[in-house]
């Protein structure tokens, strides 16, 4: 319920369609994730997009991101090497465990560039996620989730529904 809230106020936002930017689903994952950071690159260079001064990665004002049920955020999942990318804006998953296969996404330094994200996450089967990620954590010498990494420059919110929130204490 609350995820289609968001997304119904979210449609209501007037953006003009010269500020749609949609992957290039033609093309590979590859190639698709190469084209979206030229792309953004030349936001960047055309002032459209700030650079962050923290970071030197492209800032946005919001980002709103979701959580999966292993803790994965847009599409950098646990267990894959997508989630360490460094340098680059935008990367792609040719193996994602979740439907569908082939995704592409911002890397976490241009994640956390941004100003703030809001975090909504809904529905019992991630209660354990957001109790891990919100609440009591993962043991010692464990790695963290994904969305334990969601870190920007401003501030993180997370809105979660009844159930999402049902294992924090």
């Amino acid at each position: 319920m609350l995820r289609a809230l968001a997304f119904h106020y979210f449609l209501q936002v007037p953006i003009p369609p010269s500020n749609i930017y949609p992957i290039n689903d033609k093309l590979s994952p590859e190639g698709a994730a190469k084209d979206y950071e030229v792309r953004l690159k030349h936001l960047v260079e055309s002032k459209i997009i700030p650079l962050s001064n923290a970071s030197g990665f492209p800032k946005f004002d919001l980002m709103l991101l979701g959580m999966g049920p292993d803790g994965h955020v847009a599409s950098l999942f646990p267990n894959r090497l997508q989630r360490y990318e460094k340098k680059r804006w935008v990367t792609f998953i040719t193996d994602s465990p979740k439907p569908p296969p082939p995704r592409i996404t911002f890397t976490f330094p241009v994640i956390n560039s941004s100003s703030d994200i809001a975090m909504v996450v809904t529905g019992a089967e991630l209660a354990d996620t957001v109790n891990i990620a919100l609440g009591d954590g993962l043991p010692p010498d464990s790695i963290p989730l994904p969305s334990m990494e969601v870190s920007p420059e401003g501030e993180l919110k997370w809105f979660l529904d009844k159930d999402a929130a049902s294992k924090l204490k």
